[in-house]
């Protein structure tokens, strides 16, 4: 009888130990609950503010992990091809419009029958840009399906993140200074709702253009009140041209591309990218790179 007691004293702690594994994945869950990103967001501009309002100047390649084809391509554009009025209403990539100076709408689109959720709907203020991104399963089309601005894209919950995989992407930028960036792009994204705030991570994967991932996060903030006008837009001519004039550089003629160094002290070597730029190593290397001369300093207008 007593061996029987002993063997029967472990089961009250067996079901604290079962009770606590259920409290666990309780907390657990509570934890990493899948935070709905539908709403109206406003932009913010905590990061990057100045190349992503005004635009990344000319030359300007530091951090971007890109290879001597993307260099050669970004060397040859010209701003002015902006003004050409095929380019004119050109949207961004839906792994790039999250940078823009755009307000954001999410919303849901549930299944009546089951009430699941089948889609999530992007609209960005900028160029009426949307996306869908499908969460029934479906799989990705076939390499030969046609290419857009917003790609094909599914999405999946992992914890609290919602992580969407786009692919189909035309060819489109990394930067607003010519930077190319593939339509043999994957990117994915992570959507992160922090109560009233929404970050936005973008990883590309561009084996064409890049030698290794690009990063970067873009942050928003709930604005229940916003209201966002639509985006008409209309090509025109803005500058009397030639047809079939497109504005270039030819290898080695772009006089521009230094004074980005030039004008903040950078290494000029420094500028023209790659992976190396990206990691904080790289700033021992700088302390033994030349530094070219300032830019000559304007004279004040009379």
């Amino acid at each position: 009888m007593r061996r029987r007691t002993l063997l029967m004293k472990p089961a009250p702690i067996a079901g604290l130990i079962a009770l606590g594994i259920l409290s666990l994945a309780a907390l657990s869950r509570a934890l990493f609950a899948q935070e709905d990103p539908s709403g109206e967001w406003s932009v913010r501009f905590d990061e990057d503010m100045y190349e992503r309002t005004r635009g990344a100047e000319i030359g300007d390649y530091l951090g971007l992990p890109i290879n001597d084809a993307a260099r050669l391509r970004a060397d040859s554009w010209d701003a002015a091809l902006v003004e050409l009025p095929e380019n004119q209403c050109r949207q961004h990539g839906s792994d790039y419009g999250w940078r823009g100076p755009s307000a954001l709408h999410i919303w849901q689109e549930v299944d009546r029958a089951t009430q699941k959720v089948i889609a999530y709907h992007t609209h960005l203020s900028a160029y009426g840009a949307e996306q869908t991104i499908w969460m029934d399963g479906r799989p990705h089309p076939p390499d030969y399906a046609p290419h857009t601005w917003e790609g094909f894209s599914t999405g999946q919950w992992e914890g609290d993140q919602l992580v969407v995989t786009t692919t189909h992407l035309k060819e489109n930028w990394l930067g607003l200074n010519g930077v190319p960036r593939s339509d043999m792009v994957t990117s994915r994204v992570h959507i992160m709702r922090h109560g009233n705030y929404l970050t936005v991570a973008v990883i590309m994967y561009d084996p064409v253009y890049m030698t290794e991932p690009f990063i970067r996060t873009s942050d928003f903030v709930y604005n229940p009140q916003q209201q966002m006008a639509p985006w008409p837009c209309e090509p025109v001519d803005e500058v009397d041209r030639p047809p079939g004039v497109v504005p270039h550089h030819l290898p080695g003629t772009n006089k521009f591309l230094d004074e980005f160094a030039r004008r903040y002290g950078v290494p000029f070597e420094a500028t023209r990218g790659g992976a190396e730029t990206m990691y904080p190593e790289y700033q021992l290397k700088l302390k033994n790179m030349p530094i070219p001369p300032p830019l000559p300093k304007r004279k004040p207008v009379q």
